[in-house]
């Protein structure tokens, strides 16, 4: 049994009948990288172990071990939950100046068209420019289901419920992730008490992501599973975690649960219907969210060509508005060509992509971009590289 990445992949690469030159030139890297890891020289990086896993079939084991030994040097990063919870709580705020009439179904429509309104622009512009804003309607509506009667409190407590869930996803947005974390559960705890259980299960879905992009996979399946086992979410909602379970299998390397899984979130969004009549509706407003994660997936199983065509289609269906999902996936279809050899491809959608970057401010946007930029380095002679690179930089550079 191989005792490190460099061994195993060696025990690999000679199963598959491969030398060190013709897997280097299946996975767009150079020879001499390749045997600096295969000696123990370099660390792997999880986007080579996902590249030759792929090559050489070996069924996620390689994604695995470059997992460990990135642990073994590092260390996990695990998240100080005292840390979280000791923010404190919101519901028990009250509006100054006493108690207040009891609103009419007209004013809980309108804080809701304002929420909207919010949540519009946070498609299109910094998550700075509407989160003080979001937190400062979170606090009212929760003070006012705090001291109003039923049946007003429940249908405030849902609306406080959707603005937090919210919330906490444009403050991860800005890179602050235990705030996202705090808010995430806040949403789930105020729509308990609102009497729906809906944004119980799809908090465990945000909470997923937000371990997808520590690139926990483990964490990210569990909370995943745990939203479909739950029992109190819409079949959108159940799609929608069957989703971010697979994006968890493929980090994994694991091709088999992956499909399930994709399977099983296509089946339950077809079969959807759209109701938001308790909330504004959960979630992306993509066209097809499922198809957009197949292509995220599938760069992350080391099938960048396959995730390339599937984010060049679904990409041309997004709407101009969608900035911040134009952003998103734009991105990674720009890692899916460079990670196939298609340099040149790579630069010229990027090119297309920055201006949407730029435009939503996006902390996790940035993450990808930094993993771009990592890539395109390597070819950092080549003419349309040294074109595009100024504004990446500069796109790297932005802070929210």
């Amino acid at each position: 049994m191989a005792e490190s990445f460099g061994d195993m992949l060696r025990e690999y690469r000679a199963a598959a009948g491969f030398s060190m030159g013709q897997l280097a030139k299946r996975i767009h890297y150079s020879k001499g990288y390749l045997s600096k890891i295969e000696n123990g020289l370099k660390p792997p990086h999880e986007t080579v172990a996902r590249l030759c896993d792929s090559v050489l079939n070996a069924g996620g084991m390689l994604v695995e071990a470059a997992r460990t030994a990135r642990d073994r040097i590092a260390g996990e990063h695990k998240l100080d939950r005292r840390q979280v919870l000791a923010a404190g709580t919101v519901f028990g705020i009250t509006l100054a100046g006493g108690p207040r009439p009891i609103p009419h179904e007209g004013v809980v429509a309108g804080i809701r068209t304002t929420f909207e309104h919010l949540r519009r622009l946070g498609m299109q512009t910094s998550p700075v420019v509407i989160l003080e804003s979001l937190v400062a309607q979170a606090n009212t509506v929760c003070a006012l289901a705090h001291e109003n009667p039923e049946p007003i409190r429940s249908r405030l407590l849902l609306l406080a419920a959707r603005i937090a869930e919210y919330t906490g996803w444009m403050s991860q947005e800005v890179g602050d992730e235990q705030r996202a974390l705090w808010w995430t559960r806040r949403s789930s705890e105020l729509a308990q008490a609102g009497g729906d259980r809906q944004i119980t299960s799809y908090a465990l879905v945000r909470e997923a992501g937000l371990a997808l992009y520590r690139q926990d996979p483990i964490t990210t399946i569990d909370l995943a599973q745990r939203a479909q086992v739950s029992g109190s979410g819409s079949l959108r909602v159940l799609a929608l975690a069957a989703r971010r379970e697979a994006q968890g299998h493929a980090l994994a390397g694991d091709r088999d649960s992956y499909q399930r899984a994709m399977d099983r979130a296509a089946e339950l969004l077809d079969s959807s219907t759209p109701d938001d009549r308790a909330y504004p509706e959960l979630g992306t407003s993509a066209p097809d969210p499922v198809e957009l994660a197949r292509g995220w997936a599938l760069c992350d199983l080391g099938k960048p060509d396959d995730a390339a065509a599937i984010l060049e289609r679904e990409l041309a269906r997004l709407p101009a508005v969608s900035r911040r999902t134009r952003a998103r996936f734009g991105v990674r279809r720009s890692l899916a060509y460079v990670l196939s050899g298609e340099v040149d491809q790579s630069c010229l959608t990027l090119t297309e992509t920055l201006d949407d970057v730029a435009h939503v401010d996006s902390a996790t946007v940035r993450m990808d971009l930094r993993e771009l930029a990592r890539h395109l380095g390597r070819w950092h002679n080549h003419g349309v590289v040294r074109e595009v690179f100024p504004d990446l930089r500069r796109a790297l550079s932005q802070r929210a």
